[in-house]
């Protein structure tokens, strides 16, 4: 659906983005991440046609942004970090001049009351959009990007600004709409992100530097699989049984945690998942387990480390030139 290949944005000799290339399928929900300065919001203007690269290409649809840029629009709903909202006009006014400027070709009032309900916002359609909290507002930008129920969704930061609430409201919308959209989503809270996308890509000084889903990066950037367990039992015995486990490398007891009730770090093999065993083991014995939990990378460890490897590989490189 979306295709990205070679692309080079270049200011005098800065590029803001550099030889990237990467695809987006249908019914994807894409997280491109970076710090400040990385290029994603370059490549995301670029994308929608907003400003126009040095070299490469990016297709819509197998429109060309740049050589069929009216046909590759049709294709795009965006809603920048900011929307392009008409603040004294009434919600069902703006969203009747968004579709005329859309030139949307379905039945105007059906297709706004559906597009309104899918956002839920049905309820301030015929309220003034500057009266509405922060929360409609970027719902009704979202509606506007939904008028023409375009194929591909471009959403820059959409809950920026948001209270807890509204951005587990937005989340969940998100999700919802990518079941009937390819969706790429830029966003600066990383939990967002890992919670919401199929995939991650990485940006940094212009290049990327991951591409894949986050349970993927985790464990290529890191050898320890290691689990943390809280058991039920005499901890002698407990540390005896999971050192007996296939698959285990090193078990050390982290001490008592409850009454009665131990914690362990058990280290495993890579590729080697000794949960069922260990689920078994504790069964036979009656030793009760009161939580499991892996010790993989978040996305945000992942975000740091990719982005600071990176600056301090050049760092590194740099001072032995």
């Amino acid at each position: 659906m979306i295709e990205v290949k070679n692309l080079t944005k270049s200011y005098g000799n800065k590029h803001a983005v550099n030889d990237i290339s990467f695809t987006v399928n249908q019914g994807e929900i894409l997280g491109f991440l970076g710090p400040n300065g990385a290029g994603k919001s370059t490549t995301m203007n670029i994308l929608t046609g907003y400003i126009s690269s040095t070299s490469g290409t990016a297709k819509i649809d197998d429109h060309d942004i740049l050589d069929d840029p009216i046909e590759a629009k049709k294709h795009i709903g965006y809603l920048p970090e900011h929307p392009p909202l008409y603040l004294d006009m009434t919600v069902q006014e703006y969203l009747e001049f968004v579709y005329q400027l859309k030139k949307a070709r379905q039945p105007m009032k059906a297709h706004i009351d559906d597009v309104c309900r899918r956002v839920k916002i049905t309820d301030v359609q015929k309220r003034i959009i500057k009266n509405l909290s922060k929360g409609y507002q970027q719902r009704v930008g979202l509606a506007q990007a939904l008028i023409g129920n375009p194929e591909v969704l471009i959403l820059d930061e959409p809950t920026v600004g948001l209270d807890p609430k509204q951005i587990i409201e937005i989340r969940n919308l998100i999700k919802a709409l990518g079941q009937r959209h390819t969706i790429i989503l830029s966003s600066h809270i990383l939990p967002e992100v890992q919670a919401v996308c199929d995939r991650v890509i990485v940006i940094n000084k212009g290049k990327i530097v991951a591409d894949d889903t986050a349970e993927n990066l985790s464990h290529s950037l890191t050898d320890d699989f290691r689990y943390i367990a809280r058991i039920e039992g005499p901890e002698d015995e407990l540390e005896k049984l999971l050192k007996g486990i296939g698959g285990t490398v090193e078990v050390q007891s982290l001490g008592q945690k409850e009454q009665g009730v131990y914690e362990f770090s058990i280290e495993a093999e890579p590729g080697s998942d000794i949960r069922r065993d260990l689920f078994k083991r504790l069964a036979e014995r009656n030793y009760p387990l009161l939580g499991l939990k892996t010790t993989e990378l978040t996305l945000e460890d992942i975000f740091l480390q990719l982005t600071q490897d990176s600056s301090a590989k050049k760092n590194t490189d740099g001072g032995n030139q």
